[in-house]
């Protein structure tokens, strides 16, 4: 069976004054979906989750699009929006592995309906903050019970030389509930006893597609 594969795509268009890319620009992006839930089961087309992923040699951007039954977030948070623990309210997620030989080394980086957000390094040493420098905006529509959600994580915080021939490791994830059993959502099945997105094994392919020039 062919592996997994999201495909980023070059961003060539200009940003907006805060440094996110133009709405029309996620257009290019072919987007990949999932509602089942960490172990592929118990699909629940109310808590899709859509991710769009550009770039620039500079720059990463991700882009999620949430649908909700219910919101459940944190009302504090530091100055600057980061907030520790924040995976026991709502989130959306990504693990980035741009080395796969230290297998239990890679990133992890979330936000939540109402804008936090938290980075952090994981590796056998554990979690730290790696002051990567990421950017981040939410905005949610009651209405349609969607919120959507952008990132922008600078390549200098992921790899020391990017290279767009190289495959990453990647994997998607949404938290949703008030109490347990929360809804433990994932791209990429873990197929853990219990909801468990740290499973590097678990991880798909980022390819990065140059864009087409005249």
């Amino acid at each position: 069976m062919k592996p997994a594969t999201i495909i980023a795509c070059e961003l060539t268009g200009p940003v907006d004054p805060r440094g996110f890319p133009l709405e029309a620009s996620w257009n290019l992006a072919e987007p990949v979906r999932f509602d089942h839930d960490w172990r592929g089961k118990n699909e629940d087309a109310e808590r899709e989750t859509e991710v769009r992923v550009l770039w620039t040699e500079n720059v990463l951007y991700l882009k999620f699009r949430c649908r909700y039954r219910t919101l459940t977030v944190f009302e504090d948070c530091e100055p600057n929006g980061r907030r520790d623990q924040l995976w026991d309210r709502d989130v959306a997620e990504v693990f980035i592995q741009t080395d796969a030989s230290p297998a239990r080394r890679y990133w992890e980086f979330e936000i939540s309906p109402n804008g936090m957000w938290i980075d952090l390094e994981i590796s056998p040493d554990g979690k730290r903050d790696p002051l990567s420098g990421m950017k981040s905006r939410a905005v949610l529509d009651q209405f349609e019970k969607v919120w959507t959600a952008e990132l922008v994580l600078p390549m200098c915080s992921l790899t020391k030389v990017f290279d767009p021939s190289e495959n990453w490791r990647v994997n998607f994830f949404r938290v949703e509930g008030a109490t347990e059993p929360r809804f433990y959502s994932s791209w990429q099945p873990t197929h853990t006893p219990q909801p468990n997105f740290h499973v590097p094994e678990a991880f798909a392919n980022l390819q990065f597609a140059r864009a087409v020039r005249s």
